[in-house]
C-alpha cells in the first residue's frame, strides 16, 4: 500500500486533481468531506465547537452554519488554530478507519488523500509521499470568485495557510494547475505511472534475497 497526501492551497484544484487519480484506479480519501462528517449535530467535534464559539454559528436545524464560523475563525488566528485542534483528530481517526478498511480490501493500493490543510494539521498525518497542486494566486482567486467567494474572503482564507512556495519547496511532486483540464490530465497520468511502478519495484526490492 502507498499513501500519497495531495494538498495545495485553496483554488488551486485539488479536489479536480483528486478526481482524476481516481478515475485511474487510486482509492480516494477526502478530509474536507470526512470534517463535514465528523461536525454533524451532536458528535464529538460538533459539540466541542459548540462549546467554543457559542449556539450563534448554529443553523435553525443544528449543522453548524459554515459561513459564520469561518467569519469568525478566518478573522483570528488564535481561533482558527482552535478549530483545526478541536476538527484535525477527529478526521484523523475516521481516515485511519478508512485507510485500514482500504488496506484489508487491497493491500496493494494507491491511496490519494486529499488534505488540503497537510501542513497545517494540528495532528501527525502519516504519507509516502507528497503531491502539491500549484496555481497563480491570480488564478486561485478568478476559481474563487467564480465559485461565489468574495475576493476579501479568498485572500483571508488563502494568506491563512503557509504560502504555497513553501508547500512546494517540500512536495516530492507537483502538479501545474494553470492550464485546460487535458494538460493536468496528462500530468496525473504520468505521475500515476510514477507511483505505480514505484510500488511494484518496491515489492521486488522486499522480495530480493
Amino acid at each position: 500500500m502507498t499513501v500519497v497526501g495531495l494538498t495545495g492551497s485553496l483554488g488551486t484544484g485539488k479536489s479536480t486533481v483528486a478526481g482524476l487519480f481516481k478515475e485511474l484506479g487510486a482509492y480516494v480519501v477526502d478530509w474536507d468531506e470526512l470534517a463535514r462528517q465528523v461536525v454533524c449535530p451532536h458528535r464529538k467535534a460538533w459539540q466541542r465547537i459548540v462549546d467554543c464559539f457559542g449556539e450563534g454559528v448554529l443553523n435553525e436545524d443544528l449543522t453548524i452554519n459554515r459561513q459564520k464560523l469561518a467569519d469568525i475563525v478566518f478573522s483570528d488566528p488564535a481561533k482558527l488554530a482552535e478549530l483545526n485542534r478541536i476538527v484535525h483528530p477527529e478526521v484523523s481517526q475516521e481516515d485511519q478507519r478508512i485507510t485500514q478498511e482500504i488496506k484489508a480490501l487491497a493491500p496493494d493500493a494507491l491511496i490519494i488523500k486529499d488534505i488540503p490543510l497537510l501542513h497545517e494539521a494540528a495532528c501527525p498525518i502519516s504519507v509516502d509521499k507528497t503531491i502539491v497542486v500549484a496555481a497563480r494566486e491570480a488564478t486561485q482567486l478568478t476559481r474563487l470568485e467564480a465559485g461565489g467567494m468574495t475576493r476579501e474572503d479568498a485572500l483571508k482564507r488563502i494568506r491563512s495557510q503557509i504560502p504555497l512556495e513553501e508547500k512546494i519547496k517540500s512536495a516530492d511532486f507537483v502538479i501545474d494547475n494553470e492550464g485546460s483540464l487535458e494538460e493536468t490530465r496528462r500530468q496525473v497520468e504520468k505521475l500515476y505511472g510514477q507511483l505505480i511502478r514505484g510500488k511494484r519495484q518496491s515489492r521486488h526490492t522486499r522480495g530480493e534475497g
